[in-house]
C-alpha cells in the first residue's frame, strides 16, 4: 500500500533520521492502523536491526525471537540465545558497533509483546539507551506498539531511568474520509463519495480493513464478503483485537459492549453500576487503556465539569460488529448482511454512525462554516430537564460570539424536513438558549449526506447547510 496521508508523520520521522544526535521515537496507535507499514515502507532496506514481538509466548520464546532477528541482521551465530534481556540488548550493541551504516536505524515493533511479567525488559532497554545509545550521534531507535497505554505509561510517562529519554512520539490516527477517498482511488475501486462514507461508517479509517475491499465489489458485497461470508477475514476480528492488546481483555470487552448498547454514552458511575466494577483504580485503568487505544472517547458536555463527563464508543468497527456481526454469528446466516439492508436496525445504526463521522470531521465542518481560523470548541449538550428530552449531539462554541448548533441527519437521498422536525428544531434552540442563558447568537447548521431539499423555506431558522461532500475536504 502506498503512503496515503501521513504527511506530518513522515516529515517528523525524516527529521529524526537526519538529526546529529541519538533519537528515540515512540510510535503508537490502534491495532491495524498502519504503524508498522509506515515505518517499514520508509526503511525496509535501511534497518540495522528489526524485530517484531510475539503476541503470545513465554519469556524464553520471546528472547529466542529477538535473538533470531539479531542473527538475521548479522550477529554471528556463535552467540547463544541470551538468558535475559540485558544480555539480549548487549548483543544488539555488539551488532550495531559492527555496522558500517552511517545512521543505524533500529526498529522494535510491538515492543509490549516482548514484555512478560518480571522480565526486566524495560530495565534492559533503559540500560542500553542510557549507557550506550544516547551518547552516540548515529542511533535512531524506533519502538512501536498497539498497546497504547503500555507505550505511554512505560515509555512516554516513565518515571524511572527512561524519564524524558524519548525524544519524539507519534500517535498514528485513522484515515479521514478524504484520505480514504485517496486510498480508494489508488486501488481503482471506483466508488462514489457516498459509498466511501458508507464504508467509513462500517470500518472507520483503519487502513487494514480498507485493504480488504476488492475492485469491482459494491459496498454491500464488500461488507458481506469481509464481515459475514464463510471465509470472512474479520469474522472474529472483534475478540482478536482486544485479546491481542490486553492480557485480561474480558473487562475491556464488557465496557465496550455496555457503550455499544448505549450510543448516547454513559458516565463512569453508570458504567461501574452496570458492570459491577468498583469505582476505583481498576476501572480508571481500563477506561484509560480503551481511550488511549482509540476505542472509546470521553466527552464533557457544554458548560459542565470533568466530573460530568461521559464515555462513548467511537470505534466504528466495534460498533458495527456488536450491532450486526454478533447477531449474524448466532444465527449462522452467511447472507445476513444482504438481508439486513433497509431494515429498522440498519436505519438506526446508519444514523448513529453518520453522527460519529460528523464528529470525527469537525475541522472539515469548520472549514465549510468559514471559521477555521476562529478559536472554537466542540461539545454536546443535554437538557437538565429530563421531561423536554432536548439534546444537541454537536455544537461549536465560537470566539466570534456565535454558537453553531449542528443537526445531523442521515439519508440515502436529499433530505426533506417535515413540519414536526422544524418545530422540534425551534424548541431545541429555545431550550438551549433558556437553560444556558447564553448571550451569543445561535446559528443552526444542517449536516446531511446530500443536502436538504426544502431548506430555503426555513432560512429564518437554518443558517448553514453542510453535505458529505464537504467532509472530504
Amino acid at each position: 500500500m502506498e503512503h496515503i496521508g501521513r504527511t506530518h508523520e513522515i516529515a517528523e520521522i525524516k527529521r529524526l533520521e537526519q538529526s546529529d544526535k541519538a533519537e528515540f521515537l515512540v510510535v503508537y496507535g490502534r491495532r491495524r492502523i498502519g504503524k508498522t507499514h509506515l515505518v517499514r515502507n520508509l526503511y525496509l532496506q535501511k534497518f540495522s536491526f528489526y524485530a517484531t514481538g510475539l503476541a503470545n509466548g513465554t519469556f524464553s520464546e520471546r528472547l529466542a525471537n529477538f535473538h533470531s532477528s539479531l542473527i538475521q541482521y548479522g550477529l554471528p551465530d556463535t552467540y547463544a540465545i541470551p538468558v535475559n534481556w540485558f544480555e539480549a540488548f548487549n548483543n544488539l550493541k555488539i551488532l550495531l558497533e559492527a555496522s558500517k551504516s552511517k545512521k543505524k536505524i533500529i526498529f522494535i515493533d510491538e515492543l509490549p509483546w516482548f514484555d512478560t511479567q518480571n522480565s526486566k525488559l524495560l530495565s534492559a532497554l533503559e540500560h542500553f539507551w542510557n549507557t550506550w545509545a544516547s551518547a552516540r550521534n548515529d542511533i535512531f531507535l524506533i519502538v512501536c506498539g498497539s498497546a497504547a497505554s503500555w507505550m505511554i505509561n512505560n515509555l512516554i510517562r516513565n518515571k524511572g531511568g527512561l524519564h524524558n529519554r524519548v525524544t519524539s512520539q507519534l500517535k498514528i490516527y485513522p484515515f479521514t474520509l478524504g484520505e480514504c477517498a485517496l486510498f480508494a482511488s489508488s486501488r481503482k475501486l471506483n466508488l462514489t463519495k457516498y459509498q466511501i462514507m458508507q464504508l467509513y461508517m462500517t470500518f472507520g479509517g483503519v487502513p487494514f480493513y480498507w485493504e480488504q475491499i476488492k475492485k469491482g465489489e459494491s459496498v454491500t458485497q464488500a461488507i458481506q464478503n469481509i464481515c459475514f461470508g464463510k471465509q470472512a477475514l474479520l469474522k472474529s476480528e472483534f475478540n482478536t483485537v482486544f485479546h491481542s492488546l490486553y492480557s485480561k481483555a474480558e473487562r475491556h470487552i464488557q465496557i465496550v459492549k455496555a457503550l455499544a448498547e448505549k450510543p448516547s454514552g454513559l458516565t463512569r458511575n453508570k458504567l461501574a453500576q452496570l458492570k459491577g466494577f468498583s469505582n476505583g483504580g481498576s476501572l480508571t485503568r481500563i477506561l484509560d487503556e480503551l481511550e488511549e487505544s482509540g476505542f472509546i472517547q470521553k466527552f464533557i458536555p457544554y458548560e459542565k465539569k470533568t466530573r460530568d463527563s461521559y464515555y462513548k464508543l467511537c470505534d466504528y468497527f466495534c460498533f458495527f460488529s456488536l450491532k450486526f456481526m454478533a447477531q449474524s454469528n448466532s444465527m449462522r446466516d452467511e447472507d445476513f448482511w444482504l438481508k439486513t439492508q433497509d431494515s429498522p436496525s440498519y436505519r438506526s445504526w446508519s444514523g448513529l454512525a453518520f453522527e460519529r463521522v460528523c464528529m470525527d470531521h469537525i475541522p472539515q465542518i469548520k472549514k465549510k462554516l468559514g471559521i477555521s481560523g476562529i478559536l472554537s470548541s466542540a461539545a454536546s449538550w443535554r437538557s437538565a430537564d429530563a421531561q423536554t428530552g432536548a439534546q444537541i449531539d454537536l455544537l461549536i462554541d465560537r470566539a466570534d460570539n456565535v454558537i453553531t448548533l449542528c443537526e445531523l441527519k442521515f439519508s440515502s437521498n436529499i433530505y426533506v424536513l417535515s413540519k414536526k422536525e422544524i418545530e422540534l428544531l425551534r424548541k431545541r434552540k429555545l431550550h438551549f438558549e433558556m437553560e444556558t442563558q447564553t448571550k451569543k447568537a445561535l446559528f443552526i447548521a444542517m449536516l446531511t449526506p446530500y443536502g436538504v431539499d426544502n431548506i430555503s423555506k426555513f432560512d429564518d431558522l437554518i443558517q448553514h447547510q453542510i453535505t458529505a461532500e464537504d467532509l472530504f475536504s
